[in-house]
């Protein structure tokens, strides 16, 4: 009866994979093909054969995953069924925590451990580091613990790290590797990485552990197991190789973090490490229209490390995909911003809805036209763009010249990056300052004084003078320079430099530190550029002072941005769009998705055109985005993106030439001539001799004089070509000089 009722509903392939009991069985579940349906009914059919509950060991990767699986069991079990609830459907960590803390002694913990969150571990390695004798400036704690995550995934341990490294920096981070384990220990602490490692040590190492645990847990699956790493792979074998009663769950196809340790070579591999396993394919895919999952499959099949499986809509036909290539990012955040506006008439709600992209960078243009439609969104398992780190960072530098007198931003940035400025010698400066009544900055020319060390104080002095000299260009600058003094602010304050290093040794590919902060420049920038077009057209708000000084424009885009910084209320019963990266994605269904971004050196990303494994795991991530949506899905890229506040012309991405024709095609920028020669000359400036040629038709010149209808006669001093539009600078008899945008700035030649 129980078996029957199990079963129904189910395709001929979920109803295999489910009866099947004994033996190695791999399922290749593509997306959307009710793959969580198949474990738990499986295991729920596993207990009704009589097998003790407690006896099925399920294993995934997130705690709501796992929940899920619980509770979708013990729904399927008889009420009055015995033990029906005692399943370990958990985590490999929660599975890690339990075991260590029972086989303790024989693993050699102390069996009331710690496991140490994030910040706790940066701690630990930034006292690891200080004890290998190195600085945290050269080696960040998150970029030394990324490198240390994937040695022990490895099961690497640091003595041999220590013997196996052949460079310089893989020496440094070996050493500080087994600082870091000693800091670990002398604490009684495991860090996240430990409760996989040790357990698989342990279980490699101790057979009285092992048979224990195989005796124990006679049935064994794993979901997502594409996902798992060297680690994860060695902890399932020790406790399934006995018994083989193994079935594993995933697809080659989304496998999608290879920078953090998943090696796919598990899930291709796995008949090779279990003889015999029965393979399972299920391809029907119960989430997505044909027309998404058709070019999904056309995109994937261009991949060599997959497995072959037929991939078929149940859902029938529906609206084809779209790929829409616009002028820049500002066309295309609008573009989307409208088909999102209009999918609401089509019945979609915003919790319905979501814009993925490959880098985090990507989303700041996005987030400001969808806050100029009024359109509700949450940046999902990141930071909205103005709450990150890096760029809180620069902001606060920012701060700084335009009001020397904030504190709270001088508190933040004063050894970031690390100029020997510690929190002892700060604290001395901070209590003086306060005791003589004078700001911080004030406090830091008298760093002395207060007791600081002679190097802290040093410090304090170069800092504040660097401080003064940028306070010094922004009461003189002139408002169209804001891109470039913020890229002078990002350069000479150590930022760029700081950040480029982290980038560079952290493996968490979907998140770039100075792609995001060369997006605060660009979108300086732009906010000059937009607010001169409205003061050109003289649409202003007559309580908005007008930017005559670069300190004016600072201190207007500031303010913008702490307004930007505000959570505004949405409708709860419609909910919000969402905004993530396509890695975050995974696993979720959206009716409408936007994917953004697709050109070359994003998605792909630049990282991986010298790897033929990495441009493969690039194609799964845009398939994974693709297949998330399930009636709609837009796929757009830029002709032009500005970085660092340059407009640079950019290639439509190699996987769009590998989408079907059925995919409908629309480029919104043909007949804009982006070629290197003109992109050049948008990075200049005047010619040599003060004339710079007619621009956008308009025939005017350096030294012409002109008409404003507002600021009257002037004469111009130069015209600078920026991307799409031209600044022009104009020195007017009763106003002084102005910076506008040629093609709204309504100038006539006079004379």
């Amino acid at each position: 009866m129980l078996e029957n009722q199990l079963l129904q509903g189910l395709t001929q392939p979920q109803r295999q994979a489910v009866l099947h009991t004994d033996g190695p069985l791999l399922v290749l579940a593509g997306p959307g093909s009710g793959k969580t349906r198949v474990i738990v009914h499986r295991i729920a059919h596993l207990v009704s054969q009589g097998i003790p509950p407690w006896s099925i060991l399920s294993l995934t990767f997130t705690n709501k995953a796992a929940g899920e699986m619980r509770r979708r069991v013990e729904l399927l079990l008889p009420q009055d069924l015995p033990d029906r609830g005692r399943v370990f459907a958990g985590t490999f960590h929660s599975f890690g925590v339990r075991v260590l803390r029972r086989f303790a002694m024989e693993a050699n913990l102390d069996p009331n451990f710690n496991v140490l969150d994030v910040d706790d571990q940066r701690a630990a390695c930034k006292a690891a580091i200080k004890h290998a004798g190195e600085c945290d400036s050269r080696f960040t704690p998150a970029s030394v613990l990324s490198e240390i995550s994937n040695l022990k995934n490895k099961l690497i341990t640091p003595s041999q790290a220590i013997s196996s490294a052949t460079d310089w920096r893989s020496k440094v981070v070996a050493r500080i590797f087994d600082a870091y384990q000693k800091v670990m220990a002398r604490n009684a602490s495991l860090d996240f990485d430990d409760l996989l490692g040790k357990l698989a040590v342990l279980l490699q190492s101790n057979q009285s552990v092992r048979e224990t645990l195989q005796r124990r847990f006679q049935y064994v699956s794993v979901d997502e197991y594409q996902d798992t790493n060297f680690a994860q792979f060695s902890i399932v074998l020790e406790i399934a190789k006995a018994h083989r009663n193994l079935c594993v769950v995933g697809d080659p196809d989304q496998s999608i973090y290879g920078w953090r340790g998943a090696d796919i070579g598990n899930i291709l591999n796995f008949e090779e490490h279990f003889p015999g396993a029965k393979v399972i394919p299920l391809g029907e895919n119960f989430r997505s229209t044909k027309p998404i999952v058709d070019a999904a499959a056309s995109l994937i099949s261009r991949n060599r490390q997959r497995r072959h499986k037929e991939l078929k809509s149940m859902k029938g036909d529906g609206e084809a995909p779209k790929y829409v290539r616009c002028a820049d990012e500002h066309a295309e955040a609008a573009l989307v911003a409208d088909r999102i506006a209009q999918a609401t008439d089509q019945g979609i709600t915003w919790r319905g809805m979501a814009v993925l992209y490959r880098m985090n960078s990507l989303s700041r243009v996005m987030e400001e036209a969808l806050r100029r439609r009024s359109i509700p969104y949450q940046v999902v398992r990141g930071t909205a763009f103005y709450d990150r780190r890096e760029v809180k960072d620069l902001l606060a530098y920012l701060r700084l010249a335009a009001n020397p007198s904030d504190d709270l931003a001088l508190g933040r940035i004063a050894n970031t990056p690390t100029r020997g400025l510690g929190s002892t010698s700060f604290d001395k400066i901070e209590l003086w300052a306060a005791k003589n009544g004078v700001t911080l900055l004030e406090g830091l020319r008298h760093a002395e004084s207060s007791g600081a060390t002679k190097r802290a104080a040093g410090s304090a002095m170069e800092l504040a003078t660097r401080i003064a000299s940028w306070r010094h260009a922004a009461e003189n600058g002139l408002p169209d320079e804001l891109g470039d003094f913020t890229a002078r602010i990002l350069k000479e304050s150590g930022l760029e430099s700081y950040y480029l290093l982290a980038d560079r040794t952290d493996t968490e590919a979907d998140e770039s530190r100075t792609e995001n902060l060369a997006q605060v420049v660009s979108a300086s920038a732009d906010f000059v550029v937009d607010r001169l077009k409205r003061e050109s057209g003289g649409d202003m708000d007559e309580a908005v002072s007008p930017m005559n000084t670069l300190l004016d424009a600072l201190r207007a885009y500031l303010e913008q941005v702490s307004l930007v910084a505000d959570s505004d209320a949405f409708d709860p019963e419609l909910g919000a769009v969402t905004l993530m990266t396509l890695h975050a994605s995974k696993g979720l269904e959206f009716p409408f998705v936007c994917i953004i971004g697709v050109e070359q050196g994003s998605l792909p990303h630049v990282r991986s055109f010298e790897s033929a494994e990495e441009m493969e795991e690039e194609r799964r991530l845009l398939f994974v985005g693709m297949t998330r949506a399930e009636k709609k899905l837009l796929i757009t890229a830029a002709a032009v993106r500005t970085q660092r506040g340059t407009p640079m012309s950019c290639i439509e991405s190699g996987f769009i030439r590998e989408l079907p024709d059925s995919v409908e095609r629309e480029d919104r920028a043909r007949g804009q001539r982006w070629d290197e020669n003109e992109m050049d000359a948008d990075q200049g400036e005047s010619t040599d001799d003060g004339v710079d040629a007619p621009t956008g038709g308009s025939g005017m010149k350096a030294g012409m004089r002109v008409q404003h209808p507002l600021f009257g006669l002037g004469v111009i001093e130069t015209l600078s070509p920026r991307g799409s539009s031209t600044m022009v600078r104009v020195k007017f008899q009763k106003v002084g000089v102005k910076s506008l945008v040629l093609e709204f700035a309504r100038l006539q030649v006079v004379g």
